[in-house]
């Protein structure tokens, strides 16, 4: 840089020399001196001029000059209206370097910023990602109350911007804006939920920090996204590893049960020392309940264990201290060997590591005791480092190593670094009280360093040797006597100090020795520290008390008279207590009766205690953690709670992606032959086969195959296994699913046959499995069932025909992939049976006209609705889903499936719908009575709810013998529909008689990842219960659906337009229904 200031002093230093009179200093300048104030000047008048150049090349460079100048610390603010100018330049190079160079002044010159604000707005509609984000960062550093509006609407359009890199800038931005009007809460929540969401990882760790600093307590918006902020983890960015771990451990200890009871019962000797006998009743009543672990606290347990590898030692610790907080203790010591490995970082990180090492060590010692010698002290470490190793020590010694560690402290005590020396004294301290058996070693070896040539190493060797004689004084006489003598040598006042107390509270047991130590220090008293004049003044007390001979009252009567007039007036002060109180005389109160009592006093022994052992209530890894404070925004970690919150919270409707490609699988074809589908005698004994193979299997697959009717028959246990099993193994749940699904799809028609087969549940297994498992009204019935099955089969031929022609048409879109299956949540046994459902079917078929055929439904999400919470129930827990079949209770009902659980430890009895309260024209068939339900026991049954089409709440009243509890359902509009299958040609026939009035339409932008057919059809179906119309243009997708009440046709049309917009159309008499079809559709087709 000096050269080239050198050269712009050359160029322009001559004019300014003239204009400003001043010769010397151009003179000076161009000598090759560099100037203090002309050569700065000059130099950035040269770059003023640069940026004002016409071109970019100059620019560029002058850009390039001003960044490094604040990358060195310089300031640069002064060219702030040069550089502004350049901030609606075409050439994005200079607008980049302009945006970094705004980002940080922008706050130091916010009326010169204020008058680019329209440029900043304009360029957050950019083409470049950067621009836009850099647009975003500068609008939020203008730290201005006037234009919170303008960010609140920047932040709001840049969390939907397609681009990840502007979305996390959106997310650091709320921060700013958050800081700046804190009135915007509400409104910033919004975007942190809608960001939560996001699937990017490189969104994730700067939303969850956005969340941490403007909503902590908002833990309802991570139910929903926990089980994806666990699984991305891993490939989050470092920074934004360590704030998730740490919001996670937050979000643990409010969810889930301790893990720490199976272990308590472990560690009862450690927990003694702390606790009183009821808390530990209390503990061994609440140990005899078995615990079992959250499948999505194990969940976070696992996703955060290969972190212990990374490269980021904040991560590391991070990690470790979630371990600490949430795992099972018999699971923590895994994050020791990573804790170590630390070790061999920079001595910053090694002082934080060891520091939650100390802490860890007082209360699990075992977790580093195979790393003992890890802890030893290194002759470089710097004394910070080497403090807290012998802390660590301290707490890891035992009967078993505290020879080796004793070898090792006496060579600690050798060191040159004073400090440490005396510490290690100190730890040889603590180790004689905690470990009984060497106290006497110790104590022999604390006098041998007596003698020690460092005054420091004494000093401290007899305040330590003090505090060991306090817990047994009668024992060391001889001990007291050499460190009397010892007071001519050392001149350290808390040594000597230690001494004179040592010896007054022995006077009694050294009558010879006191007096005359008390004459020595007589002569030295004005020359001594104030704190050994106290003790002198204290000894003497002692000595006046307890010794009768004339020469002591003369020496305390000396000693009084010289604190008297002490130039301390706690001496002063400490002299008039003494004398009134030992001296008697007139003035003397009935106090000097107990004066003997008052000095001679036993004293507690001293307690040698860990300076970490108090830290243990703040997170480890934290400021407060290091300073030992509380912190400014630390949130304390809360207690675990005794009975854990509803996990339902956490589940997600999950449906597998479609954009996948898909690869028919022919080869697995052979073991399933699609003629099985007809043959009734052929299924049912392959039902049983195949039930005893998925046994065999897996826990998983036995689990979707009972769901598909293969395995119920023969093991009802397997399938409720499998639903109240770990949902640890989801990823070998959907691996499973797809592997069943792919049998049998070796072209367009297997394919369909296959779907056919879980989707219409036609297969005789299924029918016998569900039979079964049903209540007993379908039981009654199966005779009735079985004879009907042959009219049905023809009938469903004919329908399957039909359906394949469709199917074809839009190549099969993946549709398996949609079949509940495929969700890795327990699904209730629905309480009719695939017979009768195939029956319905049938009927309502032959009675439609030749054009609207009901037809089976593509997908059926497996979203559960809370129909009465387990508090609000004593108990007794519901949950209701819409199972997308025709209804067996009437044609004009939707079936809806409730599940009812028994959560306590008692019968309930009478389970029953009690008073209706319902709109009018609704009506409701219920459910049949249900006489017990065990504990933990659970039952699922089958109620139809005429909605009239409308999605009015049905209220009524949920019952048991002791109880009754108000209960309401509300059906989505989606739900209201039944699905239709019909051509091309007919839709358009159709759509062409309901125009007007009957139709509506809105035009959408859609997201990049939704152009595909197969995501569209994945967000319609997963909304509304509809069919899929083939469609001969690749831009139009049709689905069409009828109202479950009236049958009045629903037609909706997506027409994909150029750039990235849509048509969403709906065509149907029913236009309320319409209308909020369409409400619900547009911004499910507008987010990614």
């Amino acid at each position: 840089m000096s050269s080239n200031s050198f050269a712009y002093n050359e160029n322009s230093g001559g004019g300014e020399a003239t204009e400003l009179g001043q010769d010397a200093t151009s003179a000076i300048s161009n000598s090759g001196a560099v100037g203090l104030f002309s050569s700065d000047l000059k130099k950035n008048e040269d770059l003023k001029q640069m940026l004002e150049s016409n071109k970019d090349s100059a620019k560029l460079d002058a850009m390039k000059r001003i960044v490094g100048m604040i990358a060195k610390g310089k300031n640069a603010s002064e060219l702030f209206p040069a550089v502004v100018k350049n901030v609606a330049s075409k050439n994005i190079e200079i607008k980049k370097l302009v945006y970094v160079y705004l980002v940080r002044y922008a706050e130091e010159q916010q009326d010169l910023a204020l008058l680019s604000i329209s440029t900043f707005q304009r360029a957050l509609k950019d083409p470049n990602q950067l621009i836009r984000a850099s647009a975003l960062r500068v609008l939020s550093s203008i730290r201005v109350p006037i234009i919170v509006p303008i960010m609140m609407l920047a932040i709001k359009e840049a969390s939907a911007d397609l681009s990840p890199y502007v979305r996390k800038n959106a997310a650091h931005a709320i921060q700013k804006l958050y800081s700046l009007d804190p009135e915007q809460k509400e409104m910033l929540i919004e975007v942190i939920e809608k960001l939560l969401k996001d699937k990017s990882t490189l969104v994730a760790g700067s939303v969850v920090m956005a969340f941490e600093e403007v909503c902590p307590d908002r833990i309802d918006l991570i139910h929903k996204n926990y089980r994806k902020l666990c699984n991305l983890l891993v490939d989050v960015e470092e920074w934004g590893q360590v704030v998730i771990i740490h919001m996670l451990t937050r979000y643990a200890r409010t969810q889930f049960v301790s893990p720490w009871k199976e272990d308590d019962g472990l560690e009862d000797n450690e927990k003694n020392f702390y606790e009183s006998d009821e808390e530990q009743k209390e503990k061994a009543d609440k140990r005899k309940k078995p615990y079992t672990m959250d499948p999505d606290h194990r969940l976070l347990i696992r996703t955060t264990k290969p972190l212990l590898q990374s490269r980021n030692a904040a991560v590391v610790m991070a990690v470790a201290q979630l371990y600490w907080h949430i795992s099972p203790k018999s699971e923590a010591g895994i994050i020791s060997k990573s804790l170590v490995r630390l070790l061999r970082s920079s001595r910053e990180v090694q002082y934080i590591v060891l520091q939650n090492i100390a802490t860890m060590s007082i209360q699990r010692k075992g977790m580093f005791e195979p790393y003992l010698k890890s802890f030893y002290v290194r002759s470089t470490d710097p004394t910070m480092i080497k403090t807290l190793k012998l802390e660590i020590l301290t707490n890891l010694a035992n009967e078993a190593n505290i020879s080796t560690l004793l070898r090792e402290f006496q060579t600690y005590v050798k060191s040159q670094d004073k400090q440490f020396a005396a510490a290690t004294i100190q730890t040889i301290g603590r180790c004689a009280t905690n470990i009984l058996e060497v106290t006497d070693t110790c104590l022999n070896g604390l006098v041998c360093l007596l003698s020690n040539k460092d005054e420091i190493v004494v000093a401290e060797s007899v305040v330590v040797i003090k505090k060991l004689l306090q817990m047994q004084p009668a024992q060391h006489g001889e001990i007291i006597k050499h460190m009397a003598k010892l007071l001519d040598s050392i001149t350290v006042p808390v040594a000597r100090a230690s001494i004179l107390w040592l010896i007054g509270e022995n006077c009694e047991r050294v009558p010879i020795i006191a007096p005359d130590v008390l004459r020595k220090m007589a002569k030295s008293f004005t020359n001594e520290d104030d704190l050994v004049k106290l003790q002198i003044l204290n000894l003497g007390a002692k000595l006046y008390l307890t010794n009768s001979k004339q020469q002591t009252k003369l020496l305390t009567q000396y000693i009084l008279n010289l604190g008297k007039y002490d130039q301390n007036y706690d001496i002063r002060d400490r002299t008039r207590f003494i004398r009134q109180l030992i001296v008697p005389n007139e003035k003397s109160g009935a106090l000097s009766k107990y004066a003997k009592k008052i000095f001679l006093a036993q004293k507690p022994a001293p307690l040698l205690e860990s300076p970490f052992k108090d830290r243990d209530h703040f997170q480890l890894g934290t400021l407060s953690h290091t300073l030992n404070t509380k912190a400014t925004g630390y949130m304390e970690l809360s207690n675990w709670p005794e009975v854990a919150p509803d996990p339902s919270v956490r589940n997600v409707e999950e449906v597998i992606e479609l954009a996948k490609e898909w690869t028919p699988s022919g080869k697995a074809k052979k073991e399933k032959p699609a003629k099985k589908f007809y043959s009734e005698s052929e299924e049912e004994e392959d039902s049983s086969d195949s039930s005893s193979d998925s046994e065999s299997e897996s826990g998983s697959e036995s689990g979707e195959q009972g769901e598909e009717g293969d395995s119920e028959d023969s093991s009802e246990d397997s399938s409720s296994e499998s639903e109240s099993g770990s949902e640890s193994d989801v990823e070998n749940k959907r691996k499973a699913t797809r592997n069943s699904k792919t049998k049998g799809r070796g072209d367009s028609e297997g394919g369909e046959t296959e779907n056919e087969k879980s989707e219409t549940s036609g297969s005789s297994s299924g029918e016998s499995s569900s039979i079964e498992d049903s209540s007993s009204e379908s039981e009654s019935k199966s005779e009735s069932e079985s004879k009907s099955r042959k009219v049905t089969k023809e009938k469903e031929t004919k329908i399957k025909q039909d359906r394949n022609l469709i199917t074809r048409d839009v190549s099969l879109l993946d549709l398996d992939d949609f079949n509940p299956v495929s969700v890795p949540v327990a699904r209730p046994t629905p309480a009719l049976s695939p017979s009768l459902i195939a029956d319905l079917e049938g009927l309502n078929l032959s009675t439609s006209s030749s054009v609207i055929n009901v037809s089976t439904p593509v997908f059926v999400p497996m979203k559960t609705h809370v129909l009465l919470h387990r508090m609000s129930g004593k108990g007794l827990a519901a949950h209701y889903f819409f199972s997308r079949q025709p209804c067996i209770f009437g044609d004009k009902m939707v079936s809806v499936q409730i599940t009812l659980n028994n959560t306590t430890d008692r019968k309930i009895e009478n389970i029953c719908i009690g008073e209706k309260k319902l709109p009018t024209g609704m009506e409701m068939h219920v459910f049949n009575p249900i006489e017990s339900l065990e504990p933990g026991g659970s039952i699922t049954v089958s109620m139809g709810i005429d909605f009239c089409d409308s999605t009015q709440t049905a209220s009524f009243q949920l019952c048991t013998k002791d109880d009754c509890f108000n209960v309401n359902i509300q059906p989505p509009v989606g739900e209201l529909l039944l699905p239709v299958a019909m051509s091309e040609k007919d839709f358009k026939k159709e759509q062409g008689m309901l125009t007007g009035m009957n139709e509506t339409s809105t035009v959408i932008i859609l997201a990049p990842q939704n152009f595909t057919s197969s995501v569209i059809l994945q967000k319609i179906v997963n909304v509304a219960n509809v069919g899929v119309v083939p469609s001969g243009q690749d831009n139009i997708h049709r689905f069409a659906a009828k109202t479950v009440h009236s049958g009045s046709l629903m037609l909706v049309t997506v027409e994909l337009k150029e750039g990235s917009t849509a048509q969403l159309i709906i065509n149907t008499e029913k236009t309320v229904i319409g209308s909020v079809l369409l409400r619900e559709l547009k911004p499910v087709l507008s987010q990614g």
